[in-house]
């Protein structure tokens, strides 16, 4: 082969390669900050993977909510009026975090319980997050009447 043409082709290959490792870097890298979303009815049926950082909301069931009375710790529950998932959260709720509220909670599920990092509260009456919207829209409409 002519001298010139291997050192091209080498040029070529490793350019490739290059290219390659760079683009694998940044999908994994993406990869650890993809938080996927899940409505309690698949956390419950075992769809939602333990020990990555997820997404739960619904809205918080009466009643569930448990406040620790020597520190910040919090136990409730959302529903997606199929199934309930229980949430344990160390810290300020948001100040619109109440029963029957709509909320999504961030964190990691151990045992079927997720250990929430961050919980966020809808902003006003009228807002729902698409994912709860879409889940709730496949409900009975008597159940739904209850937000």
């Amino acid at each position: 082969m002519n001298p010139a043409r291997k050192q091209k082709l080498t040029l070529v290959l490793l350019g490739v390669f290059g290219v390659s490792v760079a683009i694998g870097l940044t999908l994994y890298a993406l990869s650890n900050n993809i938080n996927l979303f899940y409505p309690p009815e698949k956390v419950v049926a075992g769809e939602a993977p333990e020990g990555t950082t997820i997404r739960v909301g619904g809205m918080v069931v009466d009643d569930s909510v448990v406040r620790a009375s020597d520190s910040l710790k919090v136990s409730f529950q959302v529903t997606d009026y199929a199934e309930k998932v229980t949430i344990k959260y160390e810290g300020i709720l948001p100040d619109l975090f109440r029963e029957g509220q709509g909320i999504v909670a961030e964190g990691q599920l151990q045992n079927g319980v997720l250990m929430a990092d961050v919980v966020l509260a809808k902003h006003d009456e009228q807002y729902m997050p698409p994912e709860i919207a879409e889940t709730l829209k496949n409900k009975p409409t008597d159940e739904v009447s209850t937000y």
